[in-house]
């Protein structure tokens, strides 16, 4: 029953980033936040990657940080469950000129054991919520180890059941924005190009305790802790001393609790021992 119920949810969720696809990019280019976003994970990822390594990224949708690895010397196998988001992808590969960097494979994260390449690889990686939809993470992250090579890294970018900014919705009376994640036990619904779907949240200590027999903790760092989230884009515009004044603060404290688990996502590195 389980995996009937998550299969749907997965196919619901293919048929939602399809159709975006083909907007994805116009949409959130010019989103000043989701460019500090995609730097303060590049960032991160700079910390601990050696050079040429061979990454597996899950979710790649159309190749934004796909084609950043390939242009940093980096050889990629980007995956995705979107047909539509693949498309994207290997466009923008060739544009590129990146075919001898980057490959790609139409697969779930939920299905890596029928995953084609199977690496090994020294970085697995998952940026901006991918696997909060699915309600099976842990059967998830116990698939990385059999792909990573010894002390091969994992880094992912959650949503966390708690995010400061959304909260703050309480007073505007909209409670169930507010607290969806924190009530979010069986999921939460979601809804992209009129398609919806389910979303779990999950915090840093369910990918530790799930990994802790063959990982250990490198780095966890909140991302849009005092930083507004993506969708208030015109915050920089409208405010913006104050947004610089938020960044600032935030990697100043990006890795210190509870600043490292209230953001709208985190970053989270473990190296498998």
């Amino acid at each position: 029953m389980n995996e009937t119920i998550h299969s749907v949810n997965e196919k619901a969720a293919e048929k939602a980033f399809s159709k975006q696809s083909a907007i994805f990019d116009d949409l959130y280019s010019a989103n000043i936040i989701i460019q500090y976003k995609r730097k303060r994970v590049r960032d991160h990822l700079e910390t601990f990657l050696k050079p040429n390594s061979q990454i597996l990224e899950l979710n790649a949708g159309t190749g934004e940080d796909a084609i950043w690895f390939g242009q940093q010397g980096h050889t990629v196998h980007a995956t995705d469950i979107s047909k539509g988001m693949q498309e994207k992808l290997i466009e923008k590969v060739r544009q590129n000129k990146l075919e001898k960097n980057i490959t790609n494979e139409l697969c779930s994260f939920t299905e890596l054991e029928g995953l084609k390449n199977k690496g090994p690889y020294d970085l697995i990686f998952s940026n901006f919520a991918g696997l909060n939809c699915t309600g099976e993470l842990d059967k998830v992250l116990h698939s990385f180890s059999l792909l990573l090579k010894a002390n091969g890294i994992v880094t992912l970018v959650i949503l966390p059941k708690f995010c400061l900014w959304e909260s703050l919705l309480f007073f505007k009376g909209n409670f169930k924005t507010a607290f969806r994640r924190f009530f979010s036990s069986k999921g939460a619904k979601a809804h992209i190009e009129g398609e919806y779907f389910t979303c779990w949240y999950y915090n840093p200590s369910y990918v530790i305790s799930n990994m802790k027999e063959k990982y250990e903790v490198l780095s966890v760092e909140g991302l849009c802790s005092l930083v507004p989230p993506s969708y208030l884009e015109s915050f920089p515009t409208r405010r913006p001393s104050l947004f610089n004044w938020l960044k600032q603060k935030e990697n100043k404290w990006k890795s210190k609790w509870p600043w490292r688990s209230i953001g709208d996502y985190y970053i989270i590195t473990l190296r498998k021992k």
